[in-house]
């Protein structure tokens, strides 16, 4: 999944990933943040693989915070991505200059 997140190839890693659970192999935040970052140029999907991470009770981490954040700014989305924002600091998850600096491009959108 981390390779087509290299080649741009969301497509891929979204197969990939419903591969893995079709197959019942145990999603982990490792699995979710690569398939995240993959599709963080295809509109929509990382949220919907982000929410879907949420479901299954998987603790998301900065990286992941930031491609899917990123991947709703990209997408016009700034309000979302500062929910997600706060949902991090209400989460104690941890904040450094990058996630701080997505939360300042949100509000630079917005």
């Amino acid at each position: 999944i981390s390779a087509c997140e290299k080649g741009d190839a969301w497509e891929q890693a979204l197969e990939l990933f419903s591969a893995i659970v079709q197959s019942k192999l145990e999603l982990d935040l490792i699995t979710f943040s690569a398939a995240i970052s993959a599709c963080k140029n295809a509109e929509g999907r990382a949220l919907e693989l982000f929410n879907v991470m949420m479901q299954s009770k998987v603790e998301f981490d900065m990286i992941t915070f930031g491609a899917v954040s990123r991947s709703c700014i990209q997408g016009g989305q700034w309000e979302r991505a500062l929910q997600l924002f706060d949902m991090m600091v209400h989460e104690s998850v941890g904040l450094n200059m990058i996630t701080l600096s997505i939360a300042v491009s949100a509000c630079e959108q917005g």
